[in-house]
């Protein structure tokens, strides 16, 4: 069994999901997915990219320059993809298990 992904970790993923982000593009859907309770600072951000590109779950898939300024794009990989869904599935299974039991702690009159 592999270890639980850390929230933002796994809000990184998610955002990459979909499509390659820049990092504002990354923040701001995290933000978004996690509704609002989670915001990522840049430096966390960047930190955790490098670590993710390193366990090559993420890469770089392009860059450009806007305004001047690099603007440099992430991609999920497919070992990153494979992770995510295992976090998915892991949680999934977590919640049906707490579900179950909360439902026979209701039905069993033990509230």
């Amino acid at each position: 069994m592999t270890d639980a992904l850390r929230e933002p970790t796994f809000l990184i993923l998610t955002a990459l999901a979909e499509e390659p982000r820049h990092g504002y593009g990354i923040l701001r859907d995290v933000e978004q997915i996690s509704g609002g309770r989670v915001r990522l600072r840049a430096g966390t951000l960047y930190t955790a990219l490098d670590r993710l590109t390193s366990d090559e779950w993420v890469a770089v898939d392009r860059e450009e320059v806007v305004d001047g300024r690099l603007r440099r794009y992430y991609r999920l990989t497919d070992l990153g993809a494979a992770r995510l869904a295992e976090e998915i599935e892991r949680v999934r299974s977590t919640a049906r298990v707490a579900a179950t039991r909360l439902r026979a702690r209701f039905i069993g009159g033990t509230a």
